[in-house]
């Protein structure tokens, strides 16, 4: 395909075309879930808590174990390697187990031939759930003193006196409402095993490092035994920095216990829930 002349290097004042506007406008620039799927890839769905705050106190599988197209599930005695996201928090775990931390958080995967199979496997798992008390609010959350991060205090000469002094002092509040970046892929990995226990992951992420290090994490390897793919994303607005992940591991753990590539694309409400 021709392409248009590029100027002179160091041009200034002239448009340049997108690396990539050609393949975009013409649809043939592609993107993870457009790539050719490897014979015997498996779909991955994720099976959510339904509880801000609680306990999981067991599962009955019986309904999704039964669905024709279903391989199995996902649970967290699966994880062959660290149980925990590798953040410096190291309080977020990969797959729910007894404690259920905010609705939509992942108990498990159901991993099926096809992504619908999946889906209806993952609604058919029942939960047997115990509620606890919530704090559904910042300002319940605060007043409790419980906090994503510890608190950071800046200040500066004698506040006190000078409010006190000020010839003018306004007071109120201000709240203002959650926002979700939309982007227009939605969350999406495809792992695939190598040879000699390798591993090559095509994430959509802001992030292939971290995605390397949380795969290797969950897996129990090396970082240099997990290649990460991100060619180009359909957005992601900072909701693929960190989130991208997670969604990686998943798909990498179902993968490693059925020993076939997998991929897993959240579906909208699914994204909307789980990532923050």
């Amino acid at each position: 395909m021709n392409h248009p002349a590029l100027p002179p290097s160091g041009a200034c004042g002239q448009a340049l075309p997108h690396e990539s506007a050609r393949a975009h406008v013409t649809g043939a620039a592609p993107f993870i879930d457009d790539l050719p799927e490897l014979a015997g890839t498996l779909h991955a769905a994720p099976i959510l808590s339904p509880l801000a705050h609680g306990r999981l106190l067991g599962l009955d599988t019986a309904a999704a174990l039964a669905l024709p197209g279903l391989r199995g599930l996902v649970l967290a005695a699966d994880i062959p390697g660290h149980p925990l996201l590798p953040t410096s928090a190291q309080d977020e775990p990969l797959l729910a187990q007894d404690k259920l931390l905010y609705a939509g958080q992942v108990i498990g995967l159901a991993v099926a031939t096809d992504r619908e199979t999946a889906r209806r496997a993952a609604r058919l798992v029942q939960l047997r759930t115990e509620a606890l008390p919530a704090l559904l609010s910042a300002r319940a959350a605060h007043a409790a003193s419980h906090y994503v991060a510890p608190p950071v205090h800046l200040a500066r000469g004698d506040v006190t006196t000078a409010l006190e002094q000020a010839p003018h002092r306004l007071t109120g509040s201000l709240e203002s409402g959650a926002q979700e970046h939309f982007y227009l892929e939605g969350q999406v990995a495809y792992a695939l095993p190598q040879e000699q226990g390798q591993w090559l992951v095509h994430a959509s992420t802001q992030h292939p490092g971290e995605v390397q290090h949380a795969v290797a994490s969950a897996l129990g390897l090396c970082n240099h035994d997990v290649q990460v793919v991100c060619r180009r994303m359909g957005g992601g607005f900072g909701g693929k920095e960190t989130q991208a992940s997670q969604v990686a591991i998943w798909a990498a753990l179902a993968a490693h216990k059925f020993a076939r590539p997998v991929k897993l694309r959240l579906d909208r409400d699914d994204d909307f829930l789980i990532t923050g």
